[in-house]
């Protein structure tokens, strides 16, 4: 079989990130390129950082000359039926264009049939691409990406989470290429499953339309399965790698043992159970320091929260890190904690092996799949999460036998092995 020819569509991309999502892009884009033909599109990317083996093009960079050629042979549906819309008030409008008129399908779907230069020029300043109205974002990179994607050769979409599941379905739409969609998390691990909406739609309805969906772990398949009702038989969990790091071990300013968590403070990531544990294990050892590390809309309820007042003295909060501060930190850490409500992976976890520290983590995560040795617990479990971290502080042999396991666990858990699996998607979705 010849070179397979891939367009991927990205939503953040190094170094310009958010979170862990466009590390993971960057990780498994870097494996993919040594054994197929790669393009990237993303709605920003850094015009000074090259990539070897793969094409990156950022929306930010592309010129409206560019997407204007292709405007005559394609206009955008939007994946939603409504009942009206009052002219004045379409939310899609751009400066330049004017209210204009909103067209509708026999179906009620609004027709839009020509981008500005207004819209080009949202990926164009500096405001995060999660800040403001983020729903326009995304239906402005649909309408853009598919007209770059036009200009362009592949035999397959690979689109990454909800962000570009709409502009995958319409480049599916305008090509008739198949479509493989990444799920790194979905809208059931960040509001429960009751959640509902226009992410939770998205998600739904981008999964429907392709032709195979891979979720980041065997747990958030079965979510894609039983949450969403995707058929099964086009599900493909595929665990993520982890990139080698270069292992130092650092010295702390003090001698207790230091218990980390490390991740956005969100509700799903469970920084109030970290919390509510750390008060367990000071109850019954003082030799332990807690830190907290990231940040998010819980910082100041946690702050003022009366548990943290109890346990201020032994707990510490290190807002935003980048790579190199989180690696300084995981350099002095001697227990990793991860009690997330709901985690699809839990990359941090393999990141904390790698500095050859044991986990303590959720059976709510896709993690546990992959480090069957680490310690684990159901996260609302506050007491068994404790006892873990007192035995990890007070038994060596437990604490080596965790570490020894981790160690094998994670030789296995690369992006080059998870690019293997992901062409195996490919090849079953284009030979079918």
């Amino acid at each position: 079989m010849s070179t397979i020819r891939v367009l991927t569509l990205g939503w953040e991309f190094p170094p310009l990130v958010n979170g862990g999502l466009g590390i993971a892009c960057l990780g498994l884009s870097k494996a993919l390129a040594k054994k197929v033909d790669l393009r990237v599109i993303v709605p920003k990317a850094d015009p000074s950082v090259l990539f070897d083996g793969f094409q990156l093009t950022g929306l930010n960079n592309v010129s409206y000359r560019e997407v204007e050629q292709v405007d005559r042979k394609y206009s955008y549906d939007s994946f939603a039926l409504v009942e009206r819309a009052p002219i004045e008030l379409d939310p899609y409008t751009t400066v330049e264009g004017g209210s204009g008129v909103v067209q509708f399908t026999k179906e009620g779907r609004i027709t839009f049939s020509k981008t500005h230069e207004a819209d080009l020029q949202l990926f164009r300043n500096k405001e995060d691409l999660y800040a403001g109205d983020l729903a326009l974002k995304v239906i402005q990179f649909s309408k853009i990406a598919v007209k770059v994607a036009l200009q362009q050769d592949f035999d397959i979409i690979h689109a990454h989470d909800w962000m570009t599941y709409l502009a995958g379905v319409e480049v599916k739409k305008a090509t008739g290429k198949p479509l493989v969609v990444h799920l790194h998390a979905s809208q059931f691990d960040r509001a429960g499953a009751d959640a509902r909406g226009w992410i939770y739609d998205i998600e739904k309805f981008g999964m429907e339309q392709a032709d195979a969906v891979i979720p980041v772990s065997k747990y958030t398949g079965t979510i894609a399965s039983g949450h969403y009702a995707i058929d099964p038989h086009k599900i493909f969990p595929i665990h993520n790698g982890a990139d080698p790091v270069k292992v130092f071990k650092g010295k702390k300013k003090f001698p207790e043992k230091l218990v980390l968590f490390l991740g956005r403070l969100t509700a799903q990531k469970g920084p109030g159970f970290f919390l509510q544990i750390a008060a367990k294990v000071l109850e019954q050892t003082d030799d332990v320091r807690f830190v907290m590390a990231g940040t998010g809309e819980k910082l100041r309820q946690l702050i003022e929260s009366g548990a943290f007042k109890g346990v201020g003295d032994k707990f510490h909060f290190t807002g935003f890190l980048n790579k190199d501060k989180v690696n300084e930190l995981l350099s002095i850490t001697d227990i990793y904690c991860m009690p997330s409500v709901s985690e699809p992976f839990g990359l941090s976890a393999l990141e904390a092996a790698q500095f050859n520290i044991p986990a303590v983590i959720s059976k709510q995560s896709g993690v546990a799949e992959v480090m069957k040795g680490a310690l684990k617990a159901d996260f609302w479990d506050v007491n068994k999460m404790a006892e873990h971290i007192v035995h990890l502080c007070t038994d060596e042999e437990l604490y080596r036998k965790v570490v020894e396991q981790s160690t094998e666990d994670i030789k296995a858990s690369t992006w080059d092995a998870a690019a293997d699996k992901v062409i195996r998607v490919y090849e079953h979705v284009l030979n079918r």
